[in-house]
């Protein structure tokens, strides 16, 4: 893989199109570069070097000359992204500008202090974001639409991997392949009925005067959004579930409090504070039923009665994850959990994101089945599970028969970074480009920035 390929993706996903808290105020600016109609300051370079540092980013040879390329690498795409009128959806750019926004407010610890870090108005920085944002969307479009037709076929694939040296393949660490049955421990209606009445008496307290905010921050469940006073942001429809978004796109009145919702999340009340077309601004307060003890230890209880089925042969494993299992992502495929990231039912330890799964599995040899033991699932509810160790493949070099997912995504990465290789080396020939004096020393990977 070329050299700077690496950097491109590691350098520009991390650096040029995030904005840690860092003030700019001591960073004087200058053109130093022109690609097309685009030019590129000195401050900028600067700025992402600041902040490199402050993330522990390295490379070989100069660094501030490495971000330098990869913002002419940058400006060499949105030149071509106007040529050839490739255009982002604004409601899109904006959805994630408010969501930067939110996110650099609670990580500041309020406005105030926002503003202070960067030595401007929360009005500046945003429509210095929205630039950003829709830069980084007119690359991501560009880069799609270079390697858009690159998707190996299996026959290429195997062709690729025969022509590859094994040494140059990696070594794949000890993988898992896991099997789970799941039970949600019941909620008792008395405990609905109290987290509703609950929520009844905010709604009371919220018409008598009381600030909804301050509830929030009270009671809220929501470690997300409680500390802002249960504010979520400018959103659009498609951020919520469905069941929250149709009560709360279907609130027309500010400071109105919602009906009660139910959710996968627990129980809401919602609050408008804004709206703008299809977008809007509101907060919420979210209670979660608690489970009982007694609801715990039949969920266990349920579980042992499975597990004694498989192990005395009246069920397999797949038929009872069929049968019992309330996990809807797993119970049709025999309980066989899917590694997100790869797309394949292989493990390493460390792509397990519950620590308790990870440490009960190690515990098993393969085909033996743990004791019910509790973990969270993804919306952080607690469940029950038990697993079972399928299969156990050791550490060895990548190969078809165990990581074909794996040499797939290698030999894509690679030809879709040497075709974006490719397409920098052509549209530096054809593409007005000037470089200050200063920087020309530069060792660049790609070498025809500077025209001679």
């Amino acid at each position: 893989m070329h050299k700077t390929s690496t950097l491109f993706i590691a350098i520009i996903s991390t650096i040029l199109f995030s904005t840690p808290l860092l003030s700019q105020k001591n960073i004087i600016d200058e053109v130093i570069a022109v690609v097309g109609d685009n030019a590129i300051l000195k401050s900028d370079v600067e700025y992402q070097y600041q902040q490199a540092v402050m993330q522990g980013v390295s490379a070989k040879g100069n660094l501030k000359c490495k971000l330098f390329e990869q913002q002419l690498i940058q400006k060499l795409m949105l030149n071509q992204a106007v040529l050839d009128s490739v255009e982002v959806n604004e409601n899109n750019v904006i959805n994630e500008v408010d969501r930067r926004m939110n996110e650099f407010i609670n990580r500041a610890g309020g406005r105030e202090k926002l503003e202070e870090w960067f030595n401007k108005s929360v009005l500046q920085i945003k429509k210095e974001q929205m630039q950003t944002v829709r830069d980084q969307m007119l690359t991501e479009s560009m880069q799609q639409s270079i390697t858009a037709d690159i998707e190996p076929t299996p026959s290429q694939v195997r062709a690729y991997y025969r022509k590859t040296s094994p040494d140059s393949l990696p070594m794949v660490p000890v993988q898992y392949q896991i099997q789970k049955i799941a039970v949600y421990p019941e909620i008792e209606q008395k405990e609905i009925d109290r987290i509703k009445s609950r929520l009844r008496d905010f709604q009371k307290q919220v018409a008598d005067g009381r600030d909804f905010a301050t509830l929030a921050v009270l009671y809220s469940e929501d470690p997300g959004s409680a500390t802002s006073g249960g504010d979520l942001g400018w959103s659009t429809r498609g951020t919520f579930v469905p069941e929250f978004a149709n009560v709360a796109f279907n609130m027309q009145e500010k400071n109105k409090v919602s009906k009660i919702v139910e959710t996968e999340f627990g129980y809401h009340i919602i609050q408008l504070i804004d709206r703008k077309g299809e977008r809007i601004n509101v907060r919420h307060i979210l209670l979660k039923p608690k489970v009982s003890a007694a609801a715990y230890q039949k969920a266990v209880e349920r579980l042992d009665s499975v597990s004694t089925l498989i192990k005395d042969e009246e069920l397999s494993f797949e038929e009872a994850a069929l049968y019992f299992s309330m996990d809807t992502d797993t119970r049709n495929n025999g309980g066989l959990m899917v590694n997100m990231r790869t797309q394949s039912s292989n493990f390493e330890l460390s792509a397990i994101q519950e620590p308790q799964l990870a440490k009960e599995l190690q515990k098993l040899k393969v085909d033996e089945i743990s004791k019910p033991f509790s973990i969270k699932d993804d919306k952080g509810k607690d469940v029950y599970v038990i697993i079972k160790q399928k299969q156990k493949i050791e550490p060895h070099r990548a190969n078809l028969k165990d990581d074909y997912q794996l040499v797939q995504n290698i030999m894509t990465d690679r030809r879709r970074q040497d075709a974006i290789d490719d397409w920098i080396r052509e549209k530096q020939l054809d593409t007005y480009i000037t470089i200050h004096d200063g920087w020309k020393d530069c060792e660049f990977d790609f070498k025809n920035w500077i025209k001679h």
